[in-house]
């Protein structure tokens, strides 16, 4: 049961992930059963499309081509419906048990974002990420310890202030704060892959990061900030 009377959206990108679909959704279904599910396909070139649209209960989103992380969680967030928005990556890393409490911290914050336990992932990606968090913490002082755990909830309402960007998800705590907004951190577990290979490699990781970096850097300094209430919230 979810610690919540808001109506709760889910939202899941999928790039050829045919092998996760199903252990994935399940899952969700078992952690969220009054959840709106939202699977959005970035242009998978496998089954996963069909595959997506064999699961009962769920809507799906089929972009035409591969757009992009960044771009499938936008278009996920302005489908969505409920009060409250919840994100989580495709390959099954993320557990979708820890939903609930991710949802429950939203009471005292407009953003919740999860940080891995035990990850498990290579040795080399470990260092990777810790060594990226640290320049990025440096340069953008958003004080989030990982920003590449895709588990993140937030109200919907909030969406306004995301910047659609190639690699915005990589850096929606630090708009979400330079908004205004709360944000906390949830420790969530991390699991291997459920199946299939990741679609990332460290080196063009990092040297999008890099370039990304220094645009963030720039944005946040020129990114409005209007007194609150001023914006209009989108209804159901």
């Amino acid at each position: 049961m979810l610690p919540t009377t808001d109506r709760l959206s889910i939202i899941v990108p999928f790039y050829n992930e045919e092998e996760n679909v199903a252990e994935l959704l399940r899952e969700i279904r078992q952690a969220c059963p009054a959840a709106e599910i939202i699977a959005v396909d970035d242009g998978s070139t496998d089954g996963t499309l069909a595959k997506l649209r064999t699961e009962p209960g769920i809507e799906v989103v089929a972009l035409a081509y591969n757009c992009g992380q960044s771009a499938a969680l936008y278009a996920g967030l302005h489908h969505s419906t409920g009060e409250l928005c919840v994100m989580l990556d495709g390959d099954g890393q993320n557990d979708p048990a820890d939903i609930p409490a991710l949802v429950a911290a939203l009471a005292g914050a407009d953003v919740a974002c999860g940080y891995r336990l035990h990850r498990q992932d290579t040795w080399n990606r470990r260092i990777a990420s810790r060594f990226a968090n640290k320049i990025r913490r440096a340069f953008l002082h958003d004080g989030i310890r990982d920003t590449g755990c895709s588990l993140k909830a937030m109200r919907r309402e909030h969406v306004r202030f995301l910047v659609p960007f190639n690699g915005m998800h990589r850096f929606l705590p630090a708009l979400l704060k330079n908004a205004g907004l709360t944000i906390v951190e949830v420790p969530v577990n991390h699991r291997p892959r459920l199946r299939g290979v990741s679609k990332y490699t460290i080196g063009g990781r990092a040297l999008r990061g890099l370039r990304d970096l220094t645009g963030v850097s720039w944005l946040l300094t020129r990114q409005l900030r209007l007194p609150p209430g001023v914006l209009p919230v989108r209804k159901a």
